[in-house]
């Protein structure tokens, strides 16, 4: 049996940290999504990724990816088959259920493409840290600027 853990007095001392609190909160719960359908989670360069989804039996078109502040969202939907003839599988290892798969971007990471080859669907994501939050070097000239303003 598994227990609970109440994380709502992070949420009393986490000034400014709901954010933060709500993660954790959301990551302490039970994963009750189902592993279809199985993926990679690949580091191209420093800052470049790659999730590879394995999507054997869907069209392009039964696909959907979504993309919404730090929100990635797959779908595939799979259409109805429209003869309707009755199969009748010795063994069927090939799911042909719809599904919808999330995953939670960082900060600055964006989907900048999508293929599929070979049955596995690619999506390409890069983060890109914006010039302002950039760490950068701060010069020593010997005078403070401030030190020029002040009145006696």
């Amino acid at each position: 049996m598994r227990t609970t853990t109440d994380f709502s007095p992070l949420y009393r001392s986490f000034i400014g940290f709901d954010h933060l609190a709500g993660l954790l909160d959301k990551a302490s719960r039970a994963d009750k999504q189902s592993s279809f359908p199985p993926y990679n989670i690949e580091l191209l360069a420093e800052d470049q990724y790659r999730i590879t989804m394995a999507v054997a039996g869907f069209a392009e078109q039964e696909l959907a990816i979504n993309s919404e502040l730090n929100n990635l969202v797959i779908t595939g939907t799979k259409a109805a088959d429209k003869d309707k003839t009755e199969r009748k599988f010795l063994h069927q290892g090939i799911a042909e259920r719809s599904f919808e798969r999330k995953f939670q971007l960082g900060d600055h990471v964006k989907v900048v493409g999508a293929f599929m080859e070979n049955g596995l669907l690619h999506i390409d994501l890069q983060r890109e840290i914006p010039e302002a939050l950039k760490p950068r070097q701060i010069a020593i000239n010997g005078k403070s600027l401030l030190e020029g303003n002040k009145t006696n």
